[in-house]
């Protein structure tokens, strides 16, 4: 199973709050960081709300 790179690419200042939640549960902090974390249907999930604040890459 592979693992995918997600990038915070986008401010979280505008969002809404669920979205913050998510980015920071996502482990992501500040912009331009980056985490590895197991591709599952999860993460996916989590991915594809906050999709227009994150880059996704699969390694």
């Amino acid at each position: 199973m592979a693992d995918l790179k997600i990038t915070l690419v986008k401010s979280t200042i505008g969002a809404i709050p669920k979205h913050k939640r998510t980015v920071e549960a996502l482990g992501l902090r500040k912009l331009n960081k980056s985490v590895v974390l197991p591709d599952n249907a999860g993460t996916r999930g989590m991915v594809q709300q906050v999709r227009h604040l994150v880059k996704v890459e699969e390694v």
